[in-house]
């Protein structure tokens, strides 16, 4: 219990010290504070779900452009709380529907499926901008500032991670790594399998559109190209592979020093970016598979046994 108290405080000091900082930050701190956590937020929340089923989903940038469009459409006609609540819905509605079509596919077919999924999206609204509404973006005129963007971000990330600890720690993180190891001996237990993978899948699409939504602002003017870029999906998965999908903190340690890197090669390198992102996901999948934090978890057991054989 005196472990949980005290883990307990540091983890409310560590926020407050957070939530303190864009405080003493100039303007391009503070974005790279936002852009940072914006990247916690969305790698947390996709290895809620391809953590533990390890279901590599490519959607990320579906459900982020689907909040972040919302939050253009619909900021001039309600209030922004109303907007991000409606952002949630239709990012839970259609997880609901895309997770009921397609989570009974398995391997490369649901990774195909799913980065489809994002490109048929983001030419849906293309479609729809050029041919209904005569346009190919939107402006956001929203009285908000990067502070107050940066500090939803840091409360979504928290609770993102919050959800990951609560669901390890429950019947539902049992039924989760049984599916993830096998699911022919989960189904065999009596485990809900579609049952599960859609309420984890529903949950982790919700959150990503959330950060969509709460991000739009930032930009004052999107269109398709801009919320639908696919590397977003690429960049999320990256940063939750090389911290570790099964570990709670895995994203989070990938996510901060990867966005840096990327931000520093995409400012000296910008003809060169794409080709670099590719041989570090390549280096990634070859080096650390399982992820940084399983990597230094298997060194200290090694050196615990030899030590204990010693």
């Amino acid at each position: 219990m005196t472990r949980t108290i005290l883990v307990s405080i540091l983890v409310v000091l560590g926020l407050a010290a957070l939530a303190w900082m864009p405080t003493q930050l100039g303007a391009y701190g503070v974005g790279l504070l936002l852009g940072m956590t914006g990247y916690v937020a969305l790698a947390s929340a996709w290895a809620l779900f391809s953590g533990p089923t390890r279901y590599v989903s490519l959607a990320t940038v579906a459900f982020f452009g689907i909040g972040a469009y919302t939050v253009a459409v619909l900021s001039e006609t309600l209030p922004y709380w109303a907007v991000l609540m409606a952002a949630a819905a239709i990012g839970l509605a259609v997880a609901l529907i895309v997770g009921l079509a397609t989570l009974r596919l398995a391997g490369v077919y649901f990774v195909i499926f799913t980065f489809g999924l994002a490109e048929l999206i983001r030419q849906l609204v293309t479609w729809y901008e050029v041919n209904i509404t005569g346009t190919l973006g939107r402006y956001i005129f929203l009285p908000i500032t990067a502070e107050q963007i940066y500090w939803q971000l840091l409360a979504i990330a928290a609770v993102t991670i919050a959800i990951g600890w609560l669901i390890s720690r429950s019947r539902l993180g049992l039924a989760l790594k049984v599916i993830g190891d096998d699911e022919t001996v989960a189904a065999h237990t009596g485990i809900n399998i579609a049952g599960v993978k859609l309420a984890l899948f529903a949950v982790s699409a919700t959150i990503i559109t959330l950060v969509g939504a709460i991000q739009a602002p930032r930009w004052t003017y999107v269109e398709p190209s801009i919320v639908f870029n696919p590397t977003i999906s690429f960049l999320t998965l990256i940063m939750a592979l090389l911290g570790g999908a099964n570990r709670l903190w895995g994203p989070a340690l990938g996510a901060i020093p990867l966005f840096l890197l990327f931000e520093w090669l995409s400012a000296n390198f910008p003809n060169h970016y794409s080709i670099i992102l590719g041989l570090l996901f390549i280096a990634i999948v070859f080096v650390v598979p399982r992820g940084v934090l399983a990597g230094v978890e298997d060194g200290w057991k090694h050196l615990k046994r030899r030590g204990e054989a010693a």
